[in-house]
């Protein structure tokens, strides 16, 4: 019987690994304007977001925006977006990306009283739509078309 990479391979899926941190989190490595991160992959997150932090570090141009940010634990937070990014997740690649731009210390501040790394953003379901995402939580792949 075929496996579900073959099959997903097939279909010209990509795979890409993911870990799970000590908080059950899933860390994804990505590329954005080919400078490297780590990131959560989220999918209740609507949009995939950078933390201020990343507008140096990812070569952002970040504009303020109207649109408040709300996530766990904190809501009304101010945002900037940022356009025609590059993303790349292993060989899976994306051009013209928005990313919201705003304060995730609190994100980070969480993760740190668990002993686990910061992260520079969050990979969002407009990530996982745009690539018809399959999630392989037993082997930790993510599959993007």
């Amino acid at each position: 019987m075929e496996d579900l990479q073959d099959f997903l391979k097939g279909k010209k899926y990509k795979k890409i690994k993911f870990k799970v941190l000590k908080t059950q989190h899933l860390m994804i490595k990505a590329k954005i304007n080919a400078f490297s991160g780590n990131f959560i992959l989220d999918t209740g997150a609507s949009n995939s977001c950078v933390g201020i932090e990343g507008i140096e570090k990812f070569q952002l141009f970040a504009e303020y925006s109207e649109t408040k940010a709300a996530g766990a634990g904190a809501t009304g937070m101010e945002t900037q977006i940022s356009k025609n990014n590059n993303l790349q997740l292993s060989r899976w690649k994306s051009s013209k990306l928005s990313l919201i731009v705003f304060d995730m210390s609190h994100v980070n501040e969480a993760l740190k009283s668990y002993k686990t790394k910061p992260v520079d953003g969050i990979i969002g379901a407009d990530i996982l739509l745009k690539g018809k995402a399959i999630i392989d939580y037993y082997n930790h792949y993510l599959y993007l078309k």
